[in-house]
């Protein structure tokens, strides 16, 4: 999820900062799937990556936030994408091209096992259950920023551009529970292309 739009650079900073957050939310995710994530504690986890609260604290509002904080990687990860599809590109295409950052982190095999056992976690969690969509729904007002932009259609009276980000991010949550309960039958890729094929506008 590096990738970024050619000739708008993410600021070093923030390169390093994300950086950072990702090796924390790794180490993170090997606790909680190895020990459980209640019984794991914030103090668990600062002992085990060597750093203090007050350090945490820079990258993480909270535990929680280290378990939902990939939903902020995937927001900035799909907004860079989709900002990179061709201009003339129909903007249901747009979207599905730029939501391979998100089934080719599911479908990537050096974290596959890992990843499940987390969205388990989520799923037994009720408190992450909730933050997770709370955090659906920032990913997807960014995603509507751009869909505006591309399709030109600003008037907010205009129901067009909601419409397609929310069933486009539907067709997204649906093909990731369909590939939990499946215990991944199918590639996240191959259950993504069916959900936004049978939705797909006219």
């Amino acid at each position: 999820m590096q990738g970024m739009q050619q000739g708008n650079p993410v600021p070093v900073r923030e390169r390093t900062r994300r950086a950072v957050r990702t090796e924390l939310a790794l180490l993170a995710q090997g606790l909680f799937t190895a020990r459980g994530y209640d019984q794991t504690t914030l103090d668990d986890f600062v002992a085990a990556a060597g750093l203090s609260k007050r350090t945490f604290f820079r990258y993480f509002s909270s535990k929680e936030d280290l378990v939902l904080g990939k939903y902020e990687m995937f927001g900035d990860a799909l907004t860079e994408a989709l900002a990179a599809r061709p201009a003339d590109e129909p903007i249901w295409a747009a979207l599905r091209r730029a939501f391979d950052v998100v089934a080719d982190y599911f479908d990537d095999p050096a974290h596959h096992t890992q990843a499940v056992a987390m969205e388990k976690i989520i799923h037994d969690t009720p408190a992450l259950s909730a933050g997770e969509w709370e955090r659906v729904s920032r990913v997807q007002n960014q995603l509507l920023t751009m869909v505006r932009d591309r399709t030109g259609q600003h008037d907010p009276a205009d129901p067009r551009p909601a419409t397609i980000t929310g069933a486009a991010m539907a067709c997204v949550m649906a093909a990731k529970t369909a590939w939990i309960t499946s215990n991944q039958a199918h590639s996240f890729n191959d259950l993504l292309d069916r959900a936004m094929a049978a939705v797909k506008p006219t």
